[in-house]
């Protein structure tokens, strides 16, 4: 039996977008798939607008909280995502996994605030998610 993959999301507050990538990713995966996320500077609590837009969809990310990146997680994740353009990290030489970017819609640049911008961001994010399980599970 293959080991169940690890994704690693990474924003710089980790306060809105890598926990609506984690909380999409485990409610699309259905625990297929070990997924977590961090800040390369958490803030310290989490976005409401984000958590009512995921409310909205049904995934809940209520009871997360912004933590700092693990070294240890660095270096088994399968995938390490960076989502967003402002996030940098450098992956250890031992890591295991592979980094990438994505780049996600900014509606903010074209005016659009609040609830509907967070629902954009959401919509954007969870349709990379969506891809991201099929890739590693094959479906």
């Amino acid at each position: 039996m293959q080991p169940t993959p690890q994704v690693l999301f990474i924003c710089v507050r980790n306060s809105g977008k890598s926990q609506m990538a984690e909380s999409l990713a485990a409610k699309h995966a259905g625990g297929r798939i070990d997924v977590s996320s961090a800040g390369t500077q958490p803030g310290t609590s989490l976005n409401a607008e984000s958590i009512k837009a995921l409310a909205e969809v049904g995934a809940d990310m209520s009871a997360g909280h912004p933590k700092p990146i693990s070294p240890e997680l660095l270096r088994t994740a399968d995938r390490v995502i960076l989502i967003g353009e402002e996030a940098q990290l450098e992956m250890p030489s031992d890591a295991r996994g592979t980094l990438e970017r994505w780049l996600t819609d900014e509606p903010s640049k074209r005016g659009i605030e609040g609830s509907e911008r967070m629902r954009l961001v959401r919509d954007d994010i969870d349709a990379k998610v969506r891809a991201l399980i099929t890739d590693l599970l094959g479906e």
